[in-house]
């Protein structure tokens, strides 16, 4: 698609809105083909099985399978899960796109700073489920499994189970996006690491409703083991605002210099 942008950057409305349409349709045939390879990843490669393990391993039962009420359901939620998949392969190439609109809007510093963010963003995501998976799932299936009882008996029914370990997985996955929300606020202006840094006690008690939040009730370790990471995130974030606002008052001294006249000129006299 042939670019109409002048030498600022500017295009005509309706020109914006049709590479506005072209970056959506990219973006969604991305996540499309990368749900089809989710789908196949999913179906051959024990993606189900994967996620379940921690259950099994919670109920003391290696052969437990989950229960299905309708004849599609096992499509469904393969379906579902190929979509989460598809959607995680294909960030790079949505985020490639994002910038893409979005980089005649910015300066040449933020330009350079946006698409390792995003990528950035990705691997964090992608850490906090890891986190989710390996420690504070098994913990919180343990911790439930305390309440059962003889009078209960646990019939584990694939929508609801799959559809708890995919939320909280999601949930440790959007957490952990904290410094890529910190780095766009400052992109923005709306928040200074000077803020950040005199906000960092309200931000740790915050920091600690949130893991209390999301980790089950009495488990103390894993909601500190949620709070480390967090406030390391945290420290993250106001790194790269200072990065940001660093590079803004080295553009403002270069405009200052540019706009201060020779000591010889006649305007300087």
């Amino acid at each position: 698609m042939a670019s109409t942008r002048n030498l600022r950057g500017e295009m005509p409305f309706l020109n914006h809105l049709e590479e506005l349409r072209w970056h959506i349709l990219w973006s969604v045939l991305s996540v499309t083909v990368g749900a089809v390879i989710g789908f196949a990843l999913v179906y051959y490669f024990g993606v189900l099985d994967l996620l379940i393990e921690p259950v099994r391993v919670a109920a003391g039962d290696p052969d437990l399978k989950l229960q299905y009420l309708s004849p599609a359901d096992s499509f469904f939620v393969t379906l579902k899960l190929a979509i989460y998949s598809g959607f995680i392969m294909a960030f790079p190439i949505v985020a490639y796109h994002t910038w893409s609109f979005l980089s005649p809007a910015l300066e040449k510093r933020e330009k350079r700073l946006i698409v390792p963010a995003l990528y950035l963003g990705m691997l964090l995501f992608i850490a906090g489920m890891a986190l989710a998976y390996f420690a504070a799932l098994p913990v919180t299936l343990e911790f439930f499994q305390k309440f059962q009882t003889d009078a209960l008996a646990a019939n584990y029914e694939i929508n609801a189970t799959l559809g708890f370990i995919v939320k909280l997985l999601l949930a440790f996955g959007i957490v952990f996006e904290l410094p890529i929300v910190i780095m766009v606020l400052s992109m923005m202006g709306l928040v200074t690491p000077k803020f950040l840094r005199t906000k960092r006690r309200h931000a740790i008690v915050l920091i600690t409703v949130v893991a209390s939040f999301i980790t089950p009730g009495d488990v103390v370790v894993l909601t500190i083991m949620m709070m480390v990471p967090l406030v390391g995130l945290y420290e993250l974030g106001i790194f790269l605002s200072w990065l940001i606002y660093r590079g803004k008052a080295q553009r403002e001294k270069e405009l200052e210099a540019d706009l201060t006249p020779p000591t010889d000129s006649i305007e300087a006299q």
